[in-house]
């Protein structure tokens, strides 16, 4: 049995993300077979926080190069976390 810790990787600090707090809206990376259900209880649980609404998205594999040979990055998910009014998730 997976717990909360294997469905939600890291909370991801970008720009982006950052100007989404006001709206209380944060940005997780979250295990690619995980679904939304199991991605709202897992954030309950870590943060001890009540959310509102998940919003999920496959972010695709992107093609690098080092010198001569190609490849590309792992595709991973990206889910967007609403919390419910008086929640919030302190990321100092």
């Amino acid at each position: 049995m997976r717990t909360s810790y294997d469905i939600v990787n890291t909370l991801i600090r970008t720009e982006k993300g950052t100007a989404m707090e006001p709206e209380r809206k944060y940005l997780f990376q979250v295990a690619t077979c995980a679904n939304k259900i199991e991605i709202k209880k897992a954030v309950e649980e870590i943060y001890s926080v009540k959310v509102n609404a998940v919003n999920c998205l496959m972010m695709p594999a992107k093609r690098k190069r080092v010198r001569q040979e190609f490849g590309h990055t792992t595709p991973w998910k990206k889910a967007i976390v609403t919390l419910k009014e008086g929640s919030k998730i302190d990321v100092t």
